[in-house]
C-alpha cells in the first residue's frame, strides 16, 4: 500500500501551513532535515515526550523510555539539546546530578510529535489491517 499526496492535496497543506518563507523540506540540501531528523527519530519522540511531564534525570530517563540504550539516550539528549529543545541543568555536587528539561521550543516539538505518536497509537488496528490486506496480495 503506497500513501500518495494529491498536488491538490500539498498546495492544500503548504496554504494553510506555515508561509512560503520558511525552509524547503523538501530540497535535499535544506538544514531544516537535520532538524526533522532529531526530533522525529524514534528516540528523539520518546525523549521529548517524556520530558513533557517536567525534568527528569537521565537514569529516570532511561527507565522510561525502554529499549533504548545509555549511548543512544545520551546522544539523543545531546542533539535535541544542542537544537535548543531540551535543557540540561549539571549540579556540582557528588556523586554528579544532571537533569533535563524541555525549552520552550521543545515543548512546542513535544506536543507536536506527541499528538502524532497517540494518533498513531489509535490508527494500529487500521495498520495491522493495511498490513494483513498488503502481505496477502504479496
Amino acid at each position: 500500500m503506497s500513501v500518495s499526496i494529491e498536488p491538490s492535496a500539498l498546495e492544500q497543506l503548504v496554504a494553510s501551513g506555515p508561509p512560503r518563507d520558511v525552509p524547503d523540506v523538501f530540497s535535499a540540501d535544506c538544514p531544516s532535515r537535520v532538524v526533522l531528523e532529531h526530533v522525529t527519530s524514534r528516540w528523539g519522540v520518546l525523549v521529548l515526550a517524556a520530558l513533557i511531564d517536567g525534568t527528569h534525570r537521565f537514569s529516570a530517563l532511561r527507565r522510561q523510555v525502554g529499549g533504548v540504550s545509555e549511548k543512544m539516550l545520551a546522544q539523543t539528549l545531546q542533539a535535541l539539546e544542542r537544537d535548543g529543545f531540551v535543557h540540561r541543568e549539571a549540579y556540582p555536587v557528588i556523586p554528579p546530578r544532571v537533569e533535563y528539561s524541555l525549552t520552550p521550543l521543545g515543548e512546542g516539538a513535544a506536543r507536536r510529535v506527541w499528538e502524532l505518536a497517540c494518533w498513531i497509537g489509535g490508527s494500529l488496528p487500521d495498520v495491522f489491517e493495511a498490513r494483513a490486506t498488503y502481505d496477502a496480495a504479496h
